[in-house]
């Protein structure tokens, strides 16, 4: 992280494997909720770390993400997309792909990152290199089809695999142990994926979450990023496909693993 931006970053645990964020910037004293699963979990990691929310950032609009916001929203201004607002908690602030916003006094860039629901939408933080992705992009995977299209999900992938390989990825649920398993019955005998599913084991088993994770491990590993990898391709048994079709495949699968 750039130390010019003393941006914290807290994962809070909630509900049976959702996952909340604490942005906090301690010279300004602002702090960024981003989703808000449940609110007790959150409010107590509040209260841990003395902070007062200034801004509550909503991915999508799942109840497992919206849910525990009202007993949080106090004064701090809601942000969520503007081709979600009409089935969000009201908002103060709608964005659109493209749309640079200040929050905890640092710029984040606005992604659409639709396939999981349709209006849904990820934040960057360039400068402190981190990326808020909810239930598009995920530790190993990305979040299932509900409204989306494979062709959309994958240009979201795209999207967000563009970004810097430091980045962190700021994801919204505990499905790093099940995702691994996975992601070895496309790709065997990928080291990189061998390696991170024993270091996602050992942290498992520690009780510790295993988000956020690094882009750049993401990109080595994570087979819903690597639908035009011809390694993968090859192992997948689709070489010289179209990516699109080979994401498509992909995400079938899992759907069925």
């Amino acid at each position: 992280m750039d130390n010019t931006m003393p941006l914290e970053l807290v994962t809070i645990p909630c509900l049976a494997n959702n996952y909340a964020f604490l942005l906090h910037n301690a010279r300004t004293k602002e702090t960024l909720l981003v989703d808000a699963p449940d609110a007790p979990p959150i409010q107590a990691a509040l209260d841990a770390q003395g902070w007062t929310l200034t801004d509550i950032l909503l991915t999508h609009h799942h109840g497992d993400h919206v849910d525990g916001l009202e007993p949080l929203r106090g004064s701090a201004r809601v942000i969520g997309a503007a081709a979600d607002a009409h089935r969000l908690p009201p908002i103060d602030l709608a964005v659109v792909e493209g749309d640079t916003i200040t929050i905890c006094g640092e710029a984040a860039q606005v992604f659409d990152v639709s396939g999981h629901t349709i209006g849904h939408f990820a934040l960057h933080f360039a400068t402190s290199d981190v990326l808020f992705t909810g239930d598009s992009l995920m530790a190993l995977g990305c979040g299932r089809l509900f409204e989306g299209t494979p062709a959309q999900m994958w240009q979201s992938m795209l999207k967000l695999r563009a970004l810097p390989d430091e980045t962190r990825v700021c994801s919204g649920h505990e499905y790093t142990q099940t995702n691994a398993r996975f992601a070895l019955t496309i790709e065997p005998d990928n080291s990189d994926l061998i390696s991170r599913i024993e270091e996602v084991t050992r942290t498992r088993a520690e009780k510790q979450p295993t988000v956020p994770s690094d882009l750049g491990v993401e990109k080595r590993t994570n087979p819903f990023l690597r639908a035009d990898v011809p390694a993968l391709q090859t192992a997948f048994g689709m070489t010289n496909s179209d990516p699109t079709d080979v994401f498509t495949e992909i995400r079938k699968k899992r759907d069925n693993f």
